[in-house]
C-alpha cells in the first residue's frame, strides 16, 4: 500500500518507480533489476527527464517510464547484443559471442547498458577473450573531413578516447621489448618499482615482467628481425662489403662493430649493422680477423664478400684480413680490396694535430666563449656590444664538445667573426681578464682555414643515401694539391704544419688510391681522365706509373667477371630471369626463341669475340657525361646495365665500398667509441641483440610482427 506521500506524487498514466543509485552509478529497481544510470539515460534517449542530481548519488530518484515510446538505441553495445522476449512481459539482452544472457526490462522496467558495457569492455566475455571476432571489438569514430558530406554515425561514446579494445599479453610484451630497444632503455627498467606502479595503474591485468623475460623478448626481436634481413640480403644481386670498427669498454674486451653495406636490384645503396662481436683480446692481431670470421659464417657470406674497410691496428692485422679475404673470396683481386685506413679516422687523426697546434690559443676562445654562454648578465651584455657594432655574423657562440672536433672548429669560426665584440668586453667589462690577443685571433684564422678543408671533406660522409667514395677522391687529392703548395710557406707555422697533415694524406693516399680510382672510373661523368688529371698533379712526373697500375686493376677485374661461374652473373636474373624476357618474346613471333638460332649463335662467338671491344673498352671510350651537380649515379646504372650487363655488376659491387669505417653520427670524434658501463655487464647475445636490431628498426627495412618470439633465460 502506498504512503501518502507516495499518492500525492503519482499521476495518472504514468508509473513511479522507486530507485537507488549503486556506487557504481547503476540504478536499481526493489526487485534488484538494474536501469540506467542518469549518464546511461541521457545516451540512450536525449528528450527523458534528468534524473536528480549527480552530486547526490545515494539520494531517491523519480524515473517517468513511458515504456509505449520507441526510441533508436544509439548506444555502442548493440553491436555486440541482441534483445529477445523470454515472455510477454520480459525481455533480455544476448551477447553475441558467448551468448550470455543479461537484464533488459521487465514489464515496464527498463534497464541500463553499463552491465553490458562492462561485459564487452573490460573483457569478461570468454568468448572475446579467446579471440574470436576481434574486428567487432573495435569501434573508432572517424570525423568527416571539412567542407565534405559523411554518413559516418555520430560519436557514440562519452569521449573520443575510450574505444573497446581487447588487452592482450603478448602485444603488450613485444612493445616493450620495441621500447627498450630503440631509446636505449635498461632492461632492469621494468623492475623499477615506478614502472611497476604506473603500469598497473594503466592495465591492471598486465602481469609484470622481469628482467629475464624482457632480455628474452629483446632476443627473440632480434631474432625476428634478423631472419627479415637474412632473406633480404641473399636476395641481393651483388656482392657486401664489410665495414669494422673496434670499440673499447671498461671490462678490457673489446666490441667489434661489423656493418655491411650494399646495393639492392633497385640499385639503392643499404648499410646494416650486422654484428657485435666481443673480443677479450682487442690488440690481438687475430682479433678483427675473428670477428669477420664470424660474420662471415653467420650470414653465410662466403664467395660474395667484396672488400673490407677499417683503421688499420698494426701490420700483421692487415696481413691476417688479407689472407682471410684471399681465402674466402680468391676471385676479386685476390684480396686486394682493403681498405686499411678509414678516411674519418685519417680526418680526425689530422685535425687533432691542428688543434694541438693551437692549443694555448684555442683554450683562451673556449674561455672567452664560456665567460659569455655560462652568465646570463655576461650574455646580455655581449648581445648589446654586438648589436651596437653591427657585426654581420649570423653565428651563435656555443662551447664545444672536446670528443667532436667539429664543434671546435664551429666554435672558433663563430669567435672568430665576433674577435671586435670580444675585444670591446675586455675593455668595458672588468671581470673579463683573458681577452685573446690580435696574435691569438691571427692564428685561430690559419687553424680554421686548415680545419675548413678538413670538415668539408668529413661532412661528406654524413650521408648514408649514395656512394662517398668518388667525392672523397676529389677532396682527398684537393687537399693533398692545397697541402703542397702551403709546405713551400715562409711562414715556419704553416710550413711545419702543413708538412704533418701531408705525410698522413700520403700514406691514406698510398693505402687507400686503388679503390678510390676504381669508384671514379665507374662514373660516367670523369671515368679515368679525372684519375689521369689528379694523379699528374698529385705524382708529377712518376704520374704514369700510377695510372698504369688503376688501369690494369680495373681490367683485370673486369676479366674476373666475365669469367664468373655462370649462375653468379645472370644478366637479366635481377628483373625477372632472362626466361621470362624469352617467353615474352617468343609470344611475339619466336624471334628470339632457340628454334634453329643456337648454332647461329655460336657462329656469332666464334668469328666476332676477338674482335669486338670488351664493355669495359667500350664504357672507357664514350665520351664524358656533363658534370650535373644532382647525378644520380646509381640510377644511371641501373638505366645502362643492359648496355653493360657485366660492367654493371662490377660498378654495383665497386660503388658500394664504403670509405669509412664509422657511422655518420661518429665521422668527427677525435677518441675511440666506448661501450657504456651498463651494456658491458650484460651477455654479449644480448649486447648484439640490442645494438643490431635498433639499427635495423630505424632504416624500416622490416615490418612489425604481430608474433611474439620468446627467448627465456
Amino acid at each position: 500500500m502506498a504512503t501518502p506521500d507516495e499518492e500525492n506524487m503519482a499521476t495518472p498514466g504514468k508509473e513511479i518507480v522507486l530507485v537507488h543509485h549503486d556506487e557504481d552509478h547503476n540504478m536499481t529497481t526493489p526487485n534488484g533489476e538494474n536501469m540506467m544510470t542518469h549518464e546511461d539515460e541521457l545516451m540512450e534517449t536525449p528528450d527523458t527527464d534528468k534524473l536528480g542530481s549527480p552530486d547526490e548519488p545515494n539520494e531517491l530518484a523519480l524515473v517517468e517510464v513511458q515504456p509505449n515510446k520507441r526510441r533508436k538505441k544509439k548506444s555502442i553495445v548493440w553491436e555486440h547484443f541482441t534483445i529477445e522476449s523470454v515472455s510477454a512481459d520480459c525481455r533480455r539482452a544476448y551477447c553475441k559471442q558467448c551468448k550470455q544472457s543479461f537484464a533488459y526490462s521487465t514489464g515496464s522496467k527498463v534497464a541500463g547498458t553499463s552491465h553490458l558495457k562492462r561485459h564487452i569492455a573490460k573483457g569478461t566475455c570468454t568468448a572475446l577473450l579467446r579471440g574470436q571476432d576481434k574486428n567487432q571489438l573495435v569501434a573508432t569514430y572517424t570525423p568527416p573531413s571539412k567542407g565534405t558530406v559523411s554518413d559516418t554515425p555520430k560519436r557514440r561514446y562519452r569521449t573520443s578516447s575510450s574505444p573497446y579494445v581487447m588487452f592482450d599479453q603478448d602485444r603488450c610484451r613485444q612493445d616493450i621489448a620495441r621500447m627498450v630497444i630503440m631509446h636505449d632503455y635498461p632492461l632492469h627498467m621494468v623492475e623499477d618499482s615506478g614502472f611497476v606502479s604506473f603500469v598497473k595503474n594503466l592495465q591492471p591485468r598486465f602481469n609484470m615482467l622481469s628482467f629475464n623475460t624482457v632480455q628474452g623478448d629483446c632476443v627473440g626481436t632480434y631474432l625476428m628481425e634478423k631472419q627479415n634481413l637474412s632473406k633480404f640480403i641473399e636476395a641481393i644481386p651483388g656482392r657486401i662489403c664489410l665495414t669494422l670498427d673496434m670499440w673499447s669498454s671498461s671490462r678490457s674486451v673489446g666490441y667489434v662493430f661489423i656493418m655491411g653495406s650494399f646495393i639492392d636490384s633497385e640499385w639503392k645503396l643499404h648499410r646494416r649493422v650486422l654484428n657485435v662481436v666481443m673480443e677479450q683480446y682487442p690488440e690481438s692481431p687475430n682479433a678483427l680477423s675473428h670477428a669477420v670470421a664470424v660474420c662471415l659464417s653467420d650470414w653465410r657470406l662466403d664467395g660474395k664478400l667484396f672488400s673490407l674497410t677499417f683503421n688499420l691496428q698494426n701490420e700483421a692485422a692487415l696481413d691476417n684480413l688479407r689472407l682471410l679475404v684471399a681465402i674466402k673470396n680468391p676471385l676479386i683481386l685476390n684480396g686486394q680490396f682493403l681498405v686499411g685506413s678509414c678516411i674519418a679516422w685519417t680526418l680526425s687523426d689530422i685535425a687533432k694535430d691542428v688543434l694541438d697546434a693551437g692549443e694555448n690559443t684555442i683554450r683562451k676562445i673556449r674561455d672567452s666563449v664560456k665567460y659569455v654562454t655560462t652568465s646570463d648578465s655576461h650574455e646580455e651584455k655581449f648581445l648589446e656590444l654586438r648589436q651596437q657594432l653591427q657585426v654581420p655574423s649570423e653565428r651563435n657562440l656555443s662551447l664545444d664538445d672536446q670528443m667532436q672536433w667539429n664543434t671546435t672548429y664551429h666554435m672558433l669560426v663563430a669567435a672568430s667573426e665576433m674577435k671586435e665584440v670580444f675585444s670591446c668586453l675586455g675593455t668595458s667589462d672588468p671581470d673579463y681578464k683573458e681577452a685573446p690577443s690580435m696574435e691569438d685571433w691571427k692564428l685561430v684564422e690559419i687553424l680554421c682555414t686548415y680545419l675548413k678543408l678538413l670538415f668539408d671533406a668529413a661532412n661528406i660522409l654524413t650521408t648514408t643515401t649514395h656512394p662517398t667514395a668518388i667525392t672523397v677522391f676529389h677532396e682527398v687529392w684537393r687537399i693533398h694539391s692545397e697541402l703542397s703548395r702551403a709546405v713551400t710557406s715562409e711562414d715556419p707555422f704553416i710550413s711545419n704544419l702543413s708538412k704533418r697533415m701531408l705525410e698522413k694524406f700520403d700514406k691514406y693516399w698510398k693505402d687507400c688510391s686503388l679503390v678510390l680510382a676504381a669508384a671514379v672510373v665507374m662514373d660516367p661523368r670523369f671515368k679515368m681522365k679525372l684519375v689521369e688529371f689528379s694523379f699528374t698533379k698529385v705524382y708529377g712526373e712518376e704520374a704514369p706509373a700510377y695510372i698504369k697500375v688503376v688501369d690494369d686493376g680495373i681490367h683485370e677485374l673486369f676479366d674476373e667477371y666475365v669469367a664468373l661461374p655462370l649462375p653468379l652473373t645472370p644478366t637479366y636474373a635481377e628483373d625477372g630471369g632472362a626466361d621470362g624476357n624469352m617467353k615474352a618474346e617468343d609470344s611475339q613471333g619466336n624471334l628470339l626463341s632457340d628454334n634453329g638460332f643456337t648454332d647461329f649463335d655460336v657462329y656469332i662467338m666464334e668469328t666476332t669475340s676477338h674482335q669486338t671491344k670488351s664493355e669495359l673498352d667500350r664504357y672507357l671510350e664514350d665520351s664524358l657525361l656533363p658534370r650535373v651537380q644532382d647525378f644520380d649515379l646509381l640510377g644511371w646504372w641501373k638505366l645502362n646495365k643492359f648496355k653493360y650487363p657485366t660492367l654493371s655488376k662490377m660498378a654495383r659491387d665497386i660503388l658500394s665500398i664504403p670509405v669509412s669505417s664509422l657511422p655518420p653520427d661518429s665521422i668527427f670524434i677525435t677518441k675511440r667509441k666506448k661501450l657504456d658501463p651498463y651494456r658491458s655487464s650484460l651477455r654479449p647475445e644480448t649486447v648484439e641483440a640490442m645494438i643490431c636490431s635498433k639499427d635495423w628498426m630505424q632504416s624500416g627495412l622490416t615490418e612489425v610482427s604481430n608474433a611474439l618470439v620468446r627467448m627465456e633465460y
